[in-house]
């Protein structure tokens, strides 16, 4: 794509679970010497995740390289260098970094209504300060995303220019995660000078991460719809369903169950290297099991036990985790206590499930490397 006479490439990679994404994407910054590379992704875990990769393969961080999470990254380039020009009483203001944010934020006060909880939220346009930030000055991380992109709109784009004239390449780790007005800021990234490399897997948000309205239809991951439908010429970003299709953790037949939740995205296929499919078992695959089975089962196979939420009885001589907790974990054998909504599925395929149960399933199902077992 030509940009203001420079070339970019940016890309849009939709991986599978197991696929080695994160390593993927290491590996690609790892061929840039002397050109500058961003990595930025949502979660504290995952930035140390992507060093641990990089000091394993080049036992120090390159001097071109850069990796921190998404909320710094707006922060250092977004808010501290241009916060005056979204509202004058910033101008001698310090903002003290940012508090995580885990329901909608800047309530003003609450009421009982029909006896429910009411929240009243601060305005915008004439209580700024508190909309924004906490009394001591933290920004909300839900409008984190916001407040950098009206400081770029008010900057006439200075902010995204900031980056690009940092970093030649930035790439995006688990961008499924991102959502509201990390978008659009995504779609301003794609018009700059620098190359883009997002990869994720939609498949694997398990939770929300944002309570804005702004580009609410394309939340729960659907990064793939939102380039296709709101990055269009002269914006452009290519989109790979191919290259990180190969799950180097599940064998085919949990690739081949697991794929039929998310029958919108191409079908997974088990990597068939020796690497990979060594130490194959007599006892591989989905299987479904009753009850009273349980605690034979977990005696014979000690699979992982997974659950929606600890009111869930499992029986605790045996490891349990929480499907949430379980995301970007690999284990020989799982067990998973099933909700109501995930049996009706798993008896009738076609069966709509909730975006959030969904998502949390696939993410069970593809933790396994031998083999899954249902509760039924």
């Amino acid at each position: 794509m030509q940009l203001n006479g420079v070339m970019n490439e940016n890309k849009l990679i939709i991986a599978a679970a197991g696929s080695g994404k994160t390593t993927f994407l290491v590996n690609e910054a790892l061929k840039y010497t002397s050109e500058s590379v961003l990595i930025t992704t949502y979660t504290e875990a995952n930035e140390a995740e992507i060093k641990k990769k990089i000091f394993a393969k080049k036992k120090c961080m390159p001097s071109n390289i850069t990796v921190q999470t998404w909320f710094s990254l707006l922060l250092q380039h977004g808010v501290r260098p241009y916060q005056g020009a979204l509202n004058e009483c910033l101008f001698d203001k310090e903002v003290k970094g940012m508090l995580l944010s885990e329901g909608q934020s800047g309530v003003k006060y609450s009421f009982i209504k029909n006896g429910k909880s009411i929240n009243v939220r601060y305005k915008e346009d004439n209580e700024f300060d508190s909309f924004y930030f906490t009394k001591n000055w933290k920004i909300y991380s839900d409008k984190l995303s916001k407040f950098v992109y009206k400081c770029n709109e008010n900057t006439r784009g200075e902010i995204l220019n900031r980056l690009s004239r940092a970093y030649s390449h930035i790439f995006i780790d688990e961008v499924q995660d991102l959502a509201g007005y990390d978008l659009e800021l995504i779609k301003l990234l794609f018009k700059t000078k620098a190359s883009s490399l997002l990869v994720g897997d939609p498949r694997q948000v398990t939770y929300l991460t944002h309570h804005e309205s702004k580009n609410g239809k394309y939340k729960d991951g659907r990064i793939k719809e939102f380039i296709q439908n709101e990055c269009k010429r002269p914006i452009q970003c290519t989109i790979d369903e191919t290259i990180l299709n190969n799950s180097h953790r599940n064998n085919q037949i949990i690739c081949d169950f697991s794929s039929k939740l998310y029958p919108e995205y191409s079908q997974a296929f088990a990597c068939t290297c020796n690497t990979c499919r060594q130490n194959i078992t007599e006892h591989e695959g989905v299987f479904l099991i009753n009850e009273k089975d349980v605690d034979e089962y977990l005696d014979k196979y000690h699979p992982i036990q997974l659950r929606w939420d600890t009111r869930v009885k499992v029986n605790s001589s045996f490891p349990v985790i929480n499907f949430g907790e379980s995301k970007g974990q690999t284990f020989d054998r799982v067990l998973i206590y099933p909700t109501e909504e995930m049996k009706k599925w798993i008896q009738n395929n076609s069966t709509k499930l909730k975006n959030a149960t969904r998502a949390k399933l696939y993410v069970g199902l593809t933790r396994a490397k031998h083999s899954v077992a249902i509760i039924t």
